[in-house]
């Protein structure tokens, strides 16, 4: 018998043992029938007039865009397609043309039906990943070639409930086989698994209304651009304490990275930096409230991250610990935990810096250069610059080098100053609605703070605010810009709450955000997609198909506007930026710390299209022995450059050990370069 989605329920996942080995704590009956609430209908109304009428595309909300919805709505129900059969995502293309009546009308029955049914769904498969777990009989880690195939985004959506069954005895196995490595007994990894996979089905059954009302909206709002979304009432609020930072937590920015929750920045200066024990791209898979060494840990490994955040922020003073997976170790490896005491992340926390720098060895030992790094650009940075650019100048710094490694962007405003301080006047960004109105934004007037050597560090995540400076002084000659192709995001974003004066409703509405226009430099190509691309590149990890706007699904497209009037400083000769990119890569080859990254990349991008991971214990074991090797070889060597005695095991690594960073090691060389290299030229 073949079931529909439409039907409101999937068919019961069978389960093939005669009784489940760990019985589940939640029966299907405890799930809750989801139906929007009073105030959905409005809400979908209003949202649809803010993305079809102020949004920058101006787009026209159709059955060709209700296409596309649903698509995305069945890719955020199950985007790893671990949950639903190809039989209901066909069931589903009945809805094909109605969702685009569903949301403009804001009568969502239909989509609140088709999350009912995946709801069940993903009750079943819990309930079938407990019957996999036997207190009394291990699974077998020695089957050769058994893998966990856990990159299933552009797989097909299986047709068989044997074919889901062996995609889940391969994620239980992988689960069980991590703990396995942290050095657990069988009968802790049963009770830990038995708890996360118990704790998933006690979250599907506290699933709630504004859940499904926001994955259907949120649906729409991708299917409309990038950076559109709709943001639930308590997202909102999150959204407005981020904006004013006054979270109390721990500083650092998490997102959902299949089961796990990840960092995926720390806000510089916060606790969690402060700590420096935590770092991004690092997993975090248990917390604990209190400083207690007996504290007890609950593992969060497939929270949901609203959930795992509520867990982790708490009041000024009280302590959290995590228990966290390094980014440069496999997911088996035995966890770090982490005690951060949380406090107010406030704006001053995020305030650029500067810092004298000199080379050690080398030509250019003893010589000074100023660095100025910028986090984000906050109100009030361009005076806070001003105040560091004095101070390197008192220390008779020979030039300046800007870091925007990292910066996402901020205020336009300041990326507009801040580029005044370096330019006698002119303009710097032009912005275009989706009308085609076009505004020229510059500094007027008529002084350059600082008129010296400048370099501009960027890299693929320096976003927004930090390319529309980059491009700046690009275009201007005034800077040599030098790292990775930046991010690419080209587009000015308005936010807007839903709630109207004369609102009746018992619960708060939410808010959307959406593009209402473009950045593009003064040489009149848009940074959007392309971003700022360096005068001077530097190995990378990362290209456009993999992190960058240009991956971005429905990213609005590059195109260009004629050339604002400005009169560049001065022109870098290519042969002369040729030859400084030949220099650069020569050190880099005779760098240490530059040799590694190099190594890395090679080890990274040979493995990036591997989708899948052992199952074989003594396969993960020697994959993590030979990482340690590595770890160790690199560790002792820069011991030895330090004139100290090297270690026989990580644990004995001293903690003081400080690692070069070989990018501004090798720009702060460079700028010497450039210097002196102008000096030359004048002569």
């Amino acid at each position: 018998m073949k079931y529909g989605l439409s039907s409101l329920a999937f068919a019961v996942a069978v389960v093939c043992q005669s009784a489940a080995a760990i019985p589940p704590a939640h029966e299907p009956a405890d799930l809750p029938l989801l139906e929007q609430a009073d105030q959905h209908a409005t809400v979908s109304q209003r949202v649809t007039t803010y993305f079809t009428r102020y949004h920058f595309k101006q787009m026209e909300l159709n059955n060709e865009l209700s296409s596309e919805i649903l698509d995305r709505y069945l890719e955020m129900l199950d985007y790893n397609k671990m949950f639903l059969l190809q039989a209901d995502v066909e069931a589903a293309a009945e809805y094909e043309n109605l969702f685009d009546d569903m949301i403009s009308t804001g009568k969502l029955k239909p989509a609140y039906s088709l999350y009912n049914a995946a709801l069940k769904r993903r009750f079943d498969r819990y309930v079938y990943a407990l019957s996999l777990l036997d207190p009394e009989q291990p699974f077998d880690f020695t089957i050769a070639d058994d893998k966990y195939h856990y990159d299933r985004e552009d797989a097909q959506w299986a047709a068989t409930e044997a074919e889901l069954d062996e995609l889940w005895r391969q994620r239980v196995k992988y689960d069980a086989l991590n703990l396995t490595m942290t050095g657990k007994e069988w009968a802790d990894v049963v009770e830990t698994l038995e708890q996360r996979y118990n704790g998933a089905l006690k979250r599907l059954t506290q699933t709630n209304s504004e859940d499904v009302f926001q994955t259907v909206m949120n649906a729409f709002a991708r299917s409309v651009e990038a950076h559109t979304s709709y943001l639930s009432p308590a997202n909102s609020e999150r959204f407005e304490q981020n904006m004013n930072l006054s979270l109390e937590g721990i500083g650092a920015v998490l997102q959902a990275d299949y089961d796990y929750t990840v960092i995926s920045s720390l806000v510089p200066g916060g606790p969690a930096d402060k700590s420096g024990e935590i770092a991004p791209e690092d997993k975090i898979v248990a917390v604990a409230q209190g400083d207690d060494e007996d504290a007890e840990f609950v593992d969060v490994v497939g929270w949901r991250l609203d959930e795992v955040v509520e867990l982790i922020k708490g009041p000024k003073g009280s302590t959290v610990q995590l228990q966290v997976i390094k980014a440069n170790q496999s997911v088996g490896s035995p966890p770090q935990v982490v005690s951060i005491v949380r406090d107010e992340v406030k704006l001053e926390d995020r305030a650029a810096k500067a810092e004298v720098k000199t080379l050690e060895t080398g030509p250019y030992a003893g010589r000074k250069m100023g660095v100025i790094t910028i986090p984000g650009f906050y109100n009030q940075l361009t005076r806070d610059v001003m105040d560091l650019i004095d101070e390197m100048t008192a220390a008779e710094v020979e030039g300046l080098i800007i870091d925007l490694r990292g910066n996402g962007g901020g205020a336009l405003s300041e990326a507009i100053t801040l580029s005044g301080l370096f330019i006698d006047k002119g303009p710097v960004v032009q912005v275009a609605d989706g009308s085609g109105r076009k505004e020229i934004n510059g500094d007027r007037d008529n002084v350059t703070y600082y008129d010296g050597p400048l370099v501009v560090m960027v890299n693929r995540y320096s976003a927004s605010a930090s390319e529309i400076f980059a491009a700046a002084m690009q275009d201007y000659g005034r800077a040599v810009i030098v790292g990775e192709n930046t991010y690419g995001k080209g587009t000015v974003q308005q936010h807007r709450g839903l709630a109207r004066r004369f609102d009746f409703f018992d619960e708060p509405l939410g808010s959307v955000q959406y593009t209402i226009a473009k950045f593009y430099r003064i040489n009149g190509g848009s940074t959007q997609m392309r971003g700022v691309n360096p005068d001077v590149t530097f190995p990378s990890f990362l290209n456009a198909d993999e992190f960058g706007e240009s991956s971005q699904d429905n990213a609005l497209p590059w195109d260009q506007l004629e050339s604002a009037r400005y009169a560049p400083l001065k022109e870098f000769e290519p042969t002369r930026v040729n030859q400084w990119q030949q220099t650069v890569d020569e050190r880099i080859q005779e760098n240490p710390e530059f040799v590694y990254v190099l190594e890395d990349i090679e080890e990274f991008k040979a493995d990036q299209d591997q989708a899948w991971i052992s199952l074989v214990l003594a396969e993960r074991e020697a994959e993590q022995e030979r990482e340690d090797a590595k770890k160790l070889e690199r560790a002792n060597a820069r011991l030895v450059r330090l004139g100290k005695e090297p270690v026989e095991k990580l644990e004995d690594l001293p903690n003081e050990i400080e690692v070069e960073d070989p990018y501004l090691t090798e720009t702060i060389a460079l700028s010497f370069d450039i210097i002196d290299d102008l000096k030359l030229a004048m002569n």
